[in-house]
């Protein structure tokens, strides 16, 4: 086994090549169709109408694939960085700002977990009463249990998980394509279309692109998991798979992300669609063709929820194991099984999203919660991505299609830092701050260097940007 450097890791048995080509591809899909497709409908009827998703998609879509192609092409172009989105952005501004990445990227997937027992209790709420909408003792208790559940599944091997990941991503699958199809054919109306062009009383270009700024969070969060097939690249079978397993993954998805948006305009007002209780989806179709069509997208949706539960926690538990195993964090998450599984970084993935499930019950809502959280903090990780590629682009040979394609995906990531607004800036902060304590303890007990000069700069203005956010927060300035 290899971590991000090349070098041999210290701990467990060779790398395993097991991962085919459809099997990324499912890796990918897997982890991008979770609990945000189910939940389109009233999200985006909450932000915008019609004329806004489409900028929002055009948006969010293009410069998503520019990250999609950024990936392929890394990919290629550094063979050596096998941990994806951890490995670029340590090969380009070093071992601070590559844990930084690792951590962001690791926390998020932790509480993006958080959204998908939401999103399960929720469903099962219709019939258990107990459970209510996700924030009740009961939802808590049952989300612990299924944390720990996963946790025993995963540790019987990447292999296993990755099968019944596959499984997973045809079954959901078909419950979303009868949507699509009940949609289109029994249900779409033109004139309900037409209504609910703008999301607002106010047509201007203005509002127009403050409702877009409203969904730009959503988005982030459907998307998460592009990068999938990068991450487990030291378990492909084939290194060129890779890339094309990321392509075509995130194409797939967006057609599919843009189909239930936009069919759902067409079956009720805006202002209903935007009221629907989660998973909204069940709702749509239950309106055009009655409760089959509920119990259907429900059934799908807890499928399709606790597969992209399995393959956020192999994301997130392989990201901490290549930033143990490249001296960025505690050795001990180094640690891999006979199985080939990193069972430290498991326990740790597992650890921190019954720490969030929990925190997350104390919110207003906690899938609102935990969906703007994900998107916040995971928008740091793929700024570093693009600005790697950047900086790649511009000492290379500078060939104009690979600048282009990085320039564009480096201003799309600052355009979600922007859309993000401060008030999620200062609560990422929040989060990232406290993990320096984790880097320091792992460069101290291998005898390495803490920080350089830059990185000491920049630790400076985290912690000050964390106790900004935590006065504010406490002030009742920014909050959830």
């Amino acid at each position: 086994m290899t971590h991000a450097s090349g070098t041999p890791a210290t701990h467990g048995p060779s790398i395993s090549r097991e991962l085919s080509l459809p099997m990324l591809i499912a890796m990918v899909v897997g982890s991008m169709v979770g609990a945000g497709v189910f939940s389109l409908p009233s999200t985006f009827a909450e932000a915008t109408g019609v004329y806004g998703a489409i900028i929002a998609w055009t948006i969010a879509g293009g410069g998503m694939l520019l990250m999609a192609l950024v990936f392929q092409k890394l990919t290629l172009a550094r063979p050596d960085l096998d941990a994806g989105i951890f490995a670029y952005a340590r090969a380009g501004f070093g071992p601070y700002v590559g844990f930084f990445s690792a951590f962001g990227y690791w926390a998020s997937a932790c509480i993006a977990n958080v959204t998908f027992w939401a999103l399960i209790t929720s469903t099962l709420g219709v019939l258990f009463p107990a459970l209510g909408e996700g924030s009740t003792v009961a939802a808590l208790v049952m989300g612990s249990i299924g944390v720990w559940l996963f946790h025993a599944v995963i540790v019987r091997g990447i292999g296993t998980a990755a099968i019944v990941n596959t499984i997973t991503t045809v079954a959901k699958l078909v419950p979303l394509a009868i949507f699509l199809i009940v949609l289109a054919v029994a249900g779409f109306s033109w004139e309900t279309f037409t209504g609910n062009l703008w999301g607002t009383e106010i047509h201007s270009a203005a509002s127009l692109g403050e409702q877009v700024r409203a969904t730009m969070l959503v988005t982030v969060f459907v998307f998460l998991g592009v990068e999938g097939a990068n991450v487990f690249s030291r378990h492909a079978k084939r290194r060129e798979d890779v890339g094309r397993a990321t392509v075509v993954g995130f194409l797939s998805v967006l057609a599919l992300f843009v189909a239930v948006t936009m069919l759902s305009y067409g079956i009720m007002p805006r202002e209903d669609l935007a009221n629907l209780r989660e998973p909204s989806a069940a709702a749509v179709i239950e309106a055009v063709v009655g409760p089959w069509g509920g119990w259907l997208i429900s059934i799908g949706l807890l499928i399709s929820v606790m597969g992209a539960y399995l393959a956020w926690t192999l994301l997130a538990a392989e990201v901490l194991f290549s930033a143990s195993a490249g001296d960025d964090a505690p050795r001990a998450l180094s640690f891999i099984n006979r199985r080939g599984v990193p069972t430290h970084a498991l326990l740790a993935t597992s650890v921190l999203t019954q720490v969030f499930l929990v925190v997350g019950f104390f919110s207003d809502d906690i899938f609102e919660f935990s969906l703007e959280l994900t998107s916040a903090i995971a928008v740091i990780p793929y700024l570093l991505t693009a600005a790697f590629a950047l900086k790649l682009a511009l000492g290379g040979t500078r060939r104009a299609g690979a600048l282009a394609l990085a320039l564009g995906a480096f201003l799309y990531t600052c355009f979600l830092v922007y859309a993000m607004g401060l008030q999620y800036v200062l609560i990422a902060l929040l989060v990232y701050s406290p993990a320096t304590l984790m880097y320091v303890h792992a460069r101290r007990e291998r005898g390495l260097r803490i920080f350089s000069v830059p990185e000491a700069v920049l630790c400076a203005l985290v912690t000050l940007g964390a106790a900004v956010g935590l006065w504010a927060l406490l002030t009742g300035r920014i909050g959830f």
